[in-house]
């Protein structure tokens, strides 16, 4: 773990080993993972693009388009809260139930094929053996629990912290950050630009948890996306974490992801609505999105819940340029290229069945 980051909070319950994160590497990789044998969590988490879908929304297994796009995998280690917009999600073990057997929507589509799964597993020799090594003290090393314990592990490990800004900061070498990221740095940690107050700290978000904190937060935003009523209202079914509680008050209030890796890993916003980072800085300068027909028409910049964060600015091309290059400085080129973090060279190949759909 690197020197400035944090010692994040690891369950008791799954104290992390190296063999349980190199059996959560295999599983991360392996078509075992989806029920008809088409996906594994890599195919909506490529490690070249930041560990996220370039699709605007994700696709499941089954061909199901989803109505969010798949959220990046940069230091989740230090996450208090998972998915978009679900604060009851708490913990990376918790939220691997939802692509293996979440029905609404589709993702690895294994509800109702846990044994099947399973069975799969067992009756491989290379994960008999890697199953009793990440677990010795385990009668029955392979299941369900077993398996998002290891894939916890394994995504504990996909660290983000070699950017050139990281070298800038913290090794005194700033030898890759240029002029141009020096100055972007400066117009994004002001008061005038606001984004530093929901994409700060070490992971550039405001949604972190980690051993060094007295209390957890669980912060949430309404960035001004959508209004489609006048009122706040985001088009469902994604509202935000009103989806979860039902609250007025929560419509369109959604997490704000890190920035790491953030140049790479386009199109942005929950649903993949905004297409690059010249729009992004377009969206947050105008306080918000404004869709002048069709039925997500509506002035975001007058929603009625949107953070106080997002008031709008001015802001010249070439500040708009430096602001990009600073973006483009939270690039780590080893963590989208580390073969520690892909697919272990001998992963037994996956037979799909014919009958597997």
């Amino acid at each position: 773990m690197p020197e400035h980051f944090p010692a994040p909070r690891i369950p008791e319950s799954n104290p992390w080993t190296t063999a349980k994160a190199e059996l959560g590497r295999a599983l991360f990789y392996d078509t075992r993972l989806s029920g008809n044998g088409t996906q594994s969590c890599a195919s909506c988490h490529p490690q070249e693009d930041g560990f996220v879908d370039r699709l605007p929304r994700a696709l499941g297994s089954t061909g199901e388009h989803h109505p969010r796009r798949s959220m990046p995998l940069a230091n989740v280690a230090w996450n208090p809260t998972y998915n978009w917009a679900n604060p009851l999600v708490t913990t990376l073990e918790e939220q691997a139930l939802t692509p293996l057997f979440g029905e609404h929507p589709v993702e690895l589509g294994l509800a109702g094929r846990e044994d099947e799964m399973l069975e799969r597993f067992a009756a491989e020799p290379w994960y008999q053996t890697r199953f009793e090594q990440a677990f010795p003290d385990d009668p029955e090393p392979i299941s369900v629990r077993n398996i998002t314990y290891a894939l916890a592990s394994f995504e504990r490990t996909l660290i983000s912290a070699d950017s050139p800004y990281d070298r800038y900061m913290y090794q005194g070498d700033g030898s890759d950050f240029s002029d141009a990221a020096r100055r972007g740095m400066q117009l994004f940690f002001s008061e005038r630009l606001e984004c530093f107050h929901c994409h700060g700290g070490f992971n550039f978000s405001d949604a972190v948890d980690h051993q060094n904190l007295a209390f957890s937060s669980q912060p949430f935003h309404v960035t001004g996306l959508y209004n489609i009523d006048g009122q706040g209202g985001y088009p469902a079914p994604n509202t935000g974490v009103h989806e979860v509680t039902g609250r007025p008050e929560d419509m369109g209030r959604f997490k704000a992801p890190s920035l790491r890796n953030v140049a790479v890993r386009a199109p942005y916003m929950h649903d993949g609505s905004v297409a690059d980072l010249d729009a992004v800085i377009d969206h947050y300068a105008a306080g918000g999105r404004t869709i002048s027909q069709g039925p997500l028409a509506g002035d975001g910049s007058r929603n009625p819940n949107k953070s106080i964060f997002v008031p709008g600015f001015l802001i010249s091309n070439s500040e708009r340029n430096d602001l990009k290059a600073f973006l483009h400085s939270l690039t780590d080129e080893t963590f989208l290229s580390d073969p520690a973090l892909g697919p272990p060279a001998d992963l037994p190949p996956f037979e799909r069945a014919e009958s597997a759909d």
